[in-house]
């Protein structure tokens, strides 16, 4: 890694978004889509198991989608670890923009795009979750985690938007504009210590350096 933590006063967290899938080519909303992981995003998250194969890892967590799983399973398994699944860090729900091209939606819904586009955190396609529905749910999830393993390392495996929400909100951003401001490449490595009062100081942010050389790359586009 390249920070040290003491991990008598400091939980680590290593936060991963999922390797790329199938539809991740496409400027497409596919946020509850529960889509797999494609051949990049596979050979992605391998490497991204040998640069933490050394790492001493108490636990691994995921959201409960096939591409978080897929995901958490294979950096998880050199360290011998079965993977916990849980809802509360899955994907933001587009509702009834699922599917669609960004364009199409634009097309479809001129109205709401604008409002979501505008803000985010506050405004949802019909059918779907705001950005806050989102951050209170992963929030509570996370936070769960970091309290069953004070002092240890785990690793926690999600999407491009929900960490993208944690993120802004553990470090005191105006979440509003977590999508303008913070980016998430395909199994990209997050690194956040937590003191023992909870204070969060990020470490590493969106490394895909063990990737970042290889000669297959995905575009960072897609909502999911």
């Amino acid at each position: 890694m390249c920070a040290d933590a003491n991990t008598q006063t400091r939980t680590r967290l290593l936060l991963v978004r999922h390797g790329a899938t199938v539809l991740n080519a496409d400027d497409r909303f596919a946020g509850s889509t529960d889509v797999p992981l494609g051949d990049d995003g596979r050979t992605q998250s391998q490497h991204l198991a040998r640069r933490l194969a050394r790492e001493t890892i108490a636990a691994a967590y995921c959201s409960s989608m096939r591409r978080t799983i897929e995901t958490a399973t294979i950096v998880a398994d050199p360290h011998g670890l079965a993977v916990t699944p849980l809802g509360g860090l899955r994907e933001v729900d587009h509702g009834r923009w699922e599917g669609l091209l960004r364009r199409e939606v634009e097309a479809l819904y001129p109205d709401e795009y604008a409002a979501w586009e505008r803000d985010p955190l506050h405004s949802a396609p019909t059918g779907g979750e705001t950005g806050e529905a989102v951050l209170a749910r992963a929030l509570t999830t996370l936070t769960a985690i970091l309290h069953a393993h004070p002092g240890q390392q785990v690793l926690v495996v999600s999407h491009k938007a929900t960490i993208r929400l944690l993120t802004a909100h553990l470090l005191g951003f105006d979440a509003r504009g977590y999508r303008d401001r913070l980016d998430q490449r395909p199994a990209c490595l997050n690194v956040v210590d937590f003191d023992q009062a909870g204070h969060a100081r990020l470490m590493l942010f969106n490394d895909v350096s063990h990737y970042a050389n290889e000669p297959c790359q995905v575009p960072p586009g897609s909502h999911s």
